[in-house]
C-alpha cells in the first residue's frame, strides 16, 4: 500500500518538471505556458529506503522491491476555478480522488517564466488555491444538506449524522478556516473520510526554488515554512530544476552532483520522508533468500492488518506474526542469529507493527 498526492499549484510554477524528475520520465509536457498538463499525469515511484538495500545483503536475497507511491500531476488552477474557470472542474475532481496534495509554489525569480497572476508571492499563490478548494466544498456540502433532507426527518441514522458533519465543516469554512480544521470524534472518523470535502486533505507546501538557493531556501520559502507551521501543514524546499537533472544522471554521478551543490539527498527523498509523516505512514519488511521487500501501512497498523497488505487471505487466515527489529537483524547478522540471540517474537493479533519490523507471517489456508 502506497498513498496518492495529487501535485497542485498554479499554472508555470514547475509543476510538470517535478512530476517528471520523480518519476524519471517526461510524460508531463513541461511548457511555458498555462494548462500544458491537460489530462492528470500518473506516475509510481519507488521510495527510497537504505534499510532494505542493507536487509538484503545481510540476507543474499536475489531481488530488492521497494514500496511504491503514486503521483498525479494535476492541470494548473487558477482564480475562479471553483466556478470552472480555466480547467477548474477538471482539476477539482482530480483532487478529490488523492490521500494528499503537494501545492507547490513558485518561490523563485525568473522573468522568462510568466507568472499566471504576474508576481511571485507563495503566500498569496497558496491562499488563492485554498479559497478556490473550500469555495467548492462550500458548495458541495450546500448541495448534499439539501438532498438528505428528507432522511434527516424520517430520522435515518447515518443521514443524521452525515447532516451534523457537514454543518460543522459549513460553519469552519464560513469562518475562513478549511474543513481540516475541525476536530473529529473517533467514532466520526469514517463518516468523515467518506465526505471526500477538498479542505480535508493534508497539505505538503512544496516551496520550488531556484538551484542557488536549493540547500538553504530562500525568504519566499522561509515565509512558506512560517504559514505551514500556523496551519501544522508540511513543507519542503526543493529545486525542480535540479531533480529534473538528477533524474537523469547515473546514480554515482548523482551523488557527486548532489555533493557539489552542498546538498546531502535528493529533494525526492525529503519529499517522501515529508509525505510519509503527514499521512502517518510507516514501513515494514519482508527478507529472504528470493527477494527483500518494503511494506507500507498507516501508523499503529495490527500484525493481522498489515499481512493483509501482501494478501487478503494472510489477513483472514492469520496465526502469528514472526518479528524482528531492524536494528537486532542487522547487529546481529540475519534471521537465524537474531533468532538463537532470543530477538526474534511471536506476535499475535494484538501486536501493533512497528516501523522497520522485519515480519514472517503464519497463516492458515
Amino acid at each position: 500500500m502506497g498513498f496518492k498526492t495529487g501535485i497542485v499549484g498554479l499554472p508555470n510554477v514547475g509543476k510538470s518538471t517535478l512530476f517528471n524528475a520523480l518519476t524519471r520520465t517526461a510524460a508531463a509536457q513541461a511548457a511555458n505556458f498555462p494548462f500544458c498538463t491537460i489530462e492528470p499525469n500518473v506516475g509510481e515511484v519507488a521510495v527510497p529506503d537504505a534499510r532494505l538495500a542493507r536487509l538484503a545483503e545481510i540476507a543474499g536475497s536475489k531481488q530488492i522491491i521497494p514500496a511504491r507511491m503514486t503521483f498525479v500531476d494535476i492541470a494548473g488552477l487558477v482564480r475562479g476555478a471553483s466556478k470552472g474557470e480555466g480547467l477548474g472542474n477538471q482539476f477539482l475532481a482530480n483532487i478529490r480522488e488523492c490521500d494528499a496534495i503537494a501545492h507547490v509554489l513558485r518561490c523563485f525569480e525568473d522573468e522568462d517564466v510568466t507568472h499566471v497572476e504576474g508576481r511571485v508571492d507563495p503566500v498569496e499563490d497558496a491562499q488563492t488555491i485554498e479559497t478556490e478548494l473550500m469555495l467548492a466544498d462550500m458548495e458541495s456540502i450546500e448541495r448534499r444538506l439539501q438532498n438528505i433532507t428528507r432522511k434527516v426527518r424520517g430520522g435515518d441514522k447515518e443521514a443524521v449524522q452525515q447532516e451534523r458533519l457537514l454543518k460543522a465543516a459549513l460553519e469552519a469554512l464560513n469562518d475562513g478556516r478549511p474543513a481540516r480544521s475541525v476536530e473529529i470524534a473517533e467514532d466520526d472518523r469514517k463518516a468523515w473520510a467518506m465526505l471526500q470535502l477538498l479542505t480535508t486533505k493534508p497539505i505538503l507546501y512544496v516551496c520550488n526554488v531556484a538551484e542557488e538557493d536549493a540547500a538553504q531556501g530562500n525568504a519566499h520559502s522561509a515565509r512558506v515554512a512560517a504559514m505551514a507551521a500556523e496551519q501544522g501543514a508540511a513543507s519542503v524546499v526543493i529545486s525542480a530544476r535540479i531533480e529534473e537533472e538528477i533524474s537523469q544522471l547515473e546514480p554515482e554521478e548523482a551523488t557527486m552532483f548532489l555533493e557539489e551543490l552542498g546538498l546531502a539527498e535528493a529533494g525526492l527523498d525529503r519529499l517522501i520522508r515529508a509525505g510519509y509523516q503527514l499521512l502517518h505512514l510507516e514501513t515494514y519488511f519482508t527478507v529472504g533468500p528470493k527477494e527483500a521487500r518494503a511494506w507500507t501501512i498507516h501508523e499503529g497498523t495490527r500484525a493481522p492488518q498489515a499481512a493483509g497488505v501482501i494478501h487478503g487471505d494472510f489477513e483472514k487466515g492469520f496465526i502469528r506474526a514472526e518479528t524482528i527489529a531492524f536494528d537486532d537483524f542487522v547487529t546481529l547478522g540475519g534471521e537465524q542469529a537474531a533468532k538463537e540471540a532470543g530477538k526474534m517474537r511471536a506476535e499475535g493479533k494484538a501486536y501493533t507493527v512497528k516501523d522497520g519490523d522485519v515480519l514472517h507471517f503464519l497463516f492458515n489456508t
